[in-house]
């Protein structure tokens, strides 16, 4: 059971319930796939969204104000508690902050896909994305870029989401592999402009490349395309 309120003692008490529930053999597969500073316990995604979800029905700010960084499901589990944070003003105020604990692809890319807010002011939350994708740390440029990529793949962002590929020079890996990803729902949604795009671009050559190999492994791309996607393959 999760406390109503929340102090030092209750967060302690929190922790343990998390240390209680987690996997060992979890763990170790999952600290196969994601490197992070943190200390992994192992605790599968679905019960930290109904842990955060019920958390979410306390006191929120009393609960962040006490958050820790030992633990990568610690963390993980404040970030879908920030996602389920209504009033814009108190959202801003701990994602501007929970953005920087952020140090691998797991908790970074399932933070910025269950971010419910970003639909009650896309033109905002789209300034916003487009801004952190252009900073140099790397997992700040992929929130960016993943937000971008869960909520702005329309039309009406195309050109300027192809400036910002083109604008961004990290070659840190995991904003590159966030860039290709990327390209490739891009592609998959608007086949003709983003084959423009992979004619002529500012792109790395591992992201350029990436990009197309990502294209060439989704389904929903014909063989006769991926054969001439191939052809553009930087050597």
């Amino acid at each position: 059971m999760l406390p109503e309120t929340w102090n030092k003692t209750t967060y302690q008490e929190y922790l343990n319930y998390l240390k209680s529930i987690s996997e060992e053999e979890y763990k170790n597969f999952h600290s196969k796939l994601c490197f992070t500073k943190y200390q992994i316990l192992g605790i599968r995604v679905p019960i930290m969204r109904k842990i955060a979800k019920n958390i979410s029905k306390s006191n929120i700010e009393e609960f962040l104000k006490l958050c820790g960084n030992t633990y990568y499901e610690e963390v993980f589990i404040e970030g879908l508690v920030i996602s389920n944070i209504k009033d814009e003003d108190i959202f801003i105020k701990y994602f501007s902050n929970y953005i920087n604990k952020i140090d691998n692809w797991g908790i970074c890319d399932t933070f910025c896909n269950s971010l419910k807010i970003i639909n009650k002011n896309p033109s905002k939350y789209f300034s916003i994305a487009k801004k952190l994708s252009l900073k140099e740390e790397e997992f700040i440029s992929r929130v960016g870029l993943i937000i971008i990529l869960n909520f702005f793949v329309e039309e009406k962002y195309l050109d300027c989401i192809y400036e910002i590929l083109n604008t961004i020079s990290s070659t840190k890996y995991y904003v590159n592999m966030a860039e290709s990803w990327l390209i490739c729902e891009l592609y998959i949604k608007f086949p003709s402009k983003t084959e423009s795009f992979l004619l002529k671009n500012n792109l790395n050559d591992f992201t350029h490349n990436k990009a197309i190999s990502k294209i060439r492994e989704s389904y929903r791309v014909c063989k006769e395309k991926k054969e001439y996607l191939n052809t553009l393959k930087r050597r």
